[in-house]
């Protein structure tokens, strides 16, 4: 008998980010049609990074929250 062993996966920053944006709607923070820059406002200095990153994977910050939550994979070309 062989012992499959999984091995934890790397969650992509990206991956992360989701997750705490998708918070932050369930919270009533922000809602999914409004704007990512809107986001801005609630990260502060950390916002550069983000920024850059999301216009990494070709969003822009007029982009409505939802189209980044729609994301299933955060893979990135090579």
């Amino acid at each position: 008998m062989t012992e499959s062993v999984m091995s934890p996966r790397a969650i992509h920053p990206m991956e992360k980010f989701q997750r705490q944006v998708r918070s932050l709607v369930q919270s009533k923070a922000v809602k999914p049609t409004d704007s990512l820059w809107k986001i801005a406002l609630l990260y502060g200095d950390e916002w550069s990074y983000w920024k850059r990153e999301l216009q990494d994977f070709d969003f822009t910050m007029q982009d409505p929250i939802s189209d980044l939550l729609a994301v299933e994979s955060w893979e990135e070309d090579e």
